[in-house]
């Protein structure tokens, strides 16, 4: 028996500030969504919308979300470790201002987090990224229902 894998979202949710429009895209193509924090977070009440919550360990909702995924998978995450992972995994990996992680780009894409989290550690740079705008919002859906429609034309279902 040869079942089609159906589409799944993960959202590593504790700081993502674009989960209203994975919602409307959930709903918009019947995709199931694990939203996944350290915390209680509200969602809406919809059977395909299921909240997990993970221990407050290190690092616990990058693991639960990485032990899942897969090819046919999409992964919501601003974290460039997991993204890196998830990537290995097959999954298709979009960060909340709507930049795809990739095979090609995650290398230097971790590479470059790396060198930046040793140059504020040794104090010579103290700014944090630059404030998620609308634009990085519309960016974000765009790329998010992009992957989702790639994603069934390879035969996936939702």
């Amino acid at each position: 028996m040869n079942e089609t894998k159906t589409i799944t979202i993960y959202v590593d949710a504790d700081a993502c500030p674009v989960k209203p429009e994975i919602y409307r895209v959930a709903e918009r193509h019947g995709v199931k969504v694990y939203v996944v924090s350290n915390s209680f977070m509200a969602i809406p009440r919809d059977p395909r919308i299921e909240r997990v919550i993970v221990s407050d360990g290190f690092d616990a909702a990058d693991d639960w979300i990485a032990a899942r995924v897969s090819r046919g998978d999409v992964v919501v995450t601003a974290d460039i470790p997991l993204a890196s992972r998830c990537v290995k995994a097959g999954a298709d990996v979009i960060s909340p201002t709507g930049r795809p992680f990739t095979e090609a780009s995650i290398g230097n894409t971790l590479a470059t987090r790396n060198l930046m989290e040793e140059l504020r550690s040794a104090g010579q740079i103290t700014g944090g990224p630059r404030p998620f705008s609308p634009k990085d919002r519309s960016a974000f859906l765009s790329a998010l229902d992009l992957a989702v429609v790639r994603l069934k034309r390879a035969g996936f279902s939702a």
